[in-house]
C-alpha cells in the first residue's frame, strides 16, 4: 500500500510577473573589465599559478573544467564566464539545478533571486507557472530528445522555444519500442505530460529577451558541455505539476556520464571548484573513482591533475599536510576533505568567486 502524497495539482501556481526579485542582471552584471577587489599576494600568485595549469593543459590538449555552485550565476558573472567560454579556455561547466534555474531566469525575465523567507510564509516560494512549467518541460522534451540536463533548458533558450512532436511521431517510436526501450519509455513519459497539460504538436515558441547573459545558451552554441546535476526536490521546479521524476533522472544521469567522461580525461587537466560545498566533490569523486578504474585496467593512473577550490571559507588547516583529524572543526568542510584525498595536486582559494573570476578571466586574456 503506498503512502499518500502531496498533490501539486491543487497548488495556486502564480505568474512570475507577481515575484519581487532581487537582482538585475542589466543592471547588476559584472563587466569583464571590471578589476578584482582582492589584490592581495596570496590571491595574485594563486590565479598566476592556476593560469600557468590551464595553459599547460591547453597544450596537452587536457580537459579544463569549471564547476561552480548556484551564487556563481546569482552574482552575475555570466559575462566573464561566457567569454571564458568563447576565448576557448573552458572545455566543460557544471552547476546544480538552482544554478541552472537561476540562469534560465536571467535569459527569461533579466531578473531571479526571489525573498525565500517572505514567500515561504506566504505559501509562495518557489510557485511559480513559467520557471516551473518551462524547466520542466523542456527537461520532458529534453529526455525525449536524448539530451542531458543542462542541454536540454539550453537549447531551449538558445532556439527560443521546444518542438512538440505529433502524436503520430509519438505512435510511431512506442510501437516499434523493442528496438529502443529507453526512447519508447522517455515517449511515453512526454505523450503523458501532452495529454496531462493539452500541449499542441508542433512549435512552442517561448522569447528569451536576455539570453545574451544566459551560460547555457552560449555553451549549447558553441558545443561546450554544461551539465546540470540536480537532487530531486531541492529546487523549485518541483513545486509544479508538470514536474516529471523520470525526464529529471534520464537528463541527469546523461550528464553524469558526459562530466564523468571528461574526468576520465583529466590528466594534464585542471579542474575548478568554484562555491560548491557538496555537488562538486560528490560528483567528481565518484567519476574519479570510476575514471581510475578503467585506467588501472589498462596499466595506467590519472595523477597529474590540478585542482583549485575557491570558496569564501577561512582555511586553519594546512592541507598540504594531508587531511586533519576529526576532532579539528576542519575535518567537516566536506569540500576540501573530499578533494584532498583525490590525489593530483589541490590547492585552496578563499576568495570571492566574482574576483577569482575576473581576475582569472583577465590573466589569461592577456596571454592572447
Amino acid at each position: 500500500m503506498p503512502y499518500p502524497q502531496f498533490d501539486r495539482t491543487i497548488l495556486n501556481v502564480k505568474p512570475l510577473v507577481e515575484r519581487y526579485n532581487k537582482v538585475n542582471i542589466e543592471k547588476d552584471q559584472i563587466l569583464v573589465t571590471q578589476k578584482p577587489s582582492n589584490v592581495s599576494e596570496v590571491f595574485s600568485k594563486m590565479i598566476d599559478d592556476t593560469v600557468s595549469r590551464i595553459l599547460k593543459a591547453k597544450e596537452n590538449n587536457a580537459p579544463v573544467m569549471l564547476t561552480m555552485g548556484a551564487h556563481t550565476i546569482k552574482n552575475c558573472m555570466a559575462p566573464t564566464i561566457i567569454k571564458l567560454m568563447e576565448d576557448g579556455w573552458l572545455t566543460h561547466l557544471a552547476t546544480n539545478g538552482a544554478g541552472i534555474i537561476h540562469d534560465w531566469e536571467f535569459a527569461y525575465q533579466g531578473v531571479s533571486s526571489e525573498d525565500v523567507k517572505v514567500n515561504v510564509d506566504k505559501g509562495q516560494f518557489g510557485i511559480w507557472e513559467e520557471t516551473g512549467k518551462y524547466i520542466n518541460l523542456a527537461l520532458v522534451i529534453g529526455a525525449f530528445e536524448g539530451k542531458g540536463y543542462g542541454e536540454s533548458v539550453g537549447s531551449m533558450i538558445e532556439n527560443e522555444g521546444v518542438l512538440i512532436p505529433s502524436k503520430e511521431e509519438i505512435d510511431q517510436i512506442v510501437k516499434d519500442y523493442s528496438s529502443n526501450p529507453e526512447e519508447a519509455a522517455a515517449t511515453l513519459d512526454l505523450l503523458d505530460i501532452i495529454n496531462k497539460f493539452n500541449l499542441p504538436s508542433g512549435w512552442m515558441k517561448i522569447p528569451f529577451p536576455y539570453k545574451r547573459f544566459c551560460v547555457q545558451a552560449a555553451a549549447y552554441r558553441l558545443g561546450i558541455p554544461f551539465t546540470g546535476h540536480p537532487m530531486i526536490g531541492h529546487d523549485i521546479i518541483y513545486t509544479h505539476p508538470l514536474n516529471h521524476g523520470a525526464a529529471i533522472g534520464r537528463t541527469a544521469l546523461r550528464y553524469f556520464l558526459t562530466f564523468a567522461n571528461q574526468i576520465n580525461q583529466l590528466e594534464n587537466g585542471v579542474y575548478m571548484s568554484v562555491g560548491s560545498a557538496v555537488m562538486s566533490p560528490m560528483i567528481f569523486e565518484k567519476s574519479l573513482s570510476m575514471a581510475q578504474n578503467i585506467h588501472i585496467q589498462k596499466g595506467q593512473h590519472i595523477n597529474n591533475h590540478y585542482m583549485l577550490i575557491v570558496d569564501l571559507a577561512k582555511s586553519t588547516w594546512d592541507w598540504a599536510n594531508g587531511e586533519p583529524p576529526d576532532t579539528d572543526p576542519a575535518y567537516y568542510l566536506r569540500y576540501l576533505k573530499t578533494f584532498s584525498r583525490m590525489g593530483g595536486t589541490m590547492k585552496y582559494l578563499s576568495a570571492d568567486n566574482r574576483d577569482f573570476l575576473l581576475a582569472l578571466y583577465q590573466r589569461l586574456k592577456e596571454q592572447n
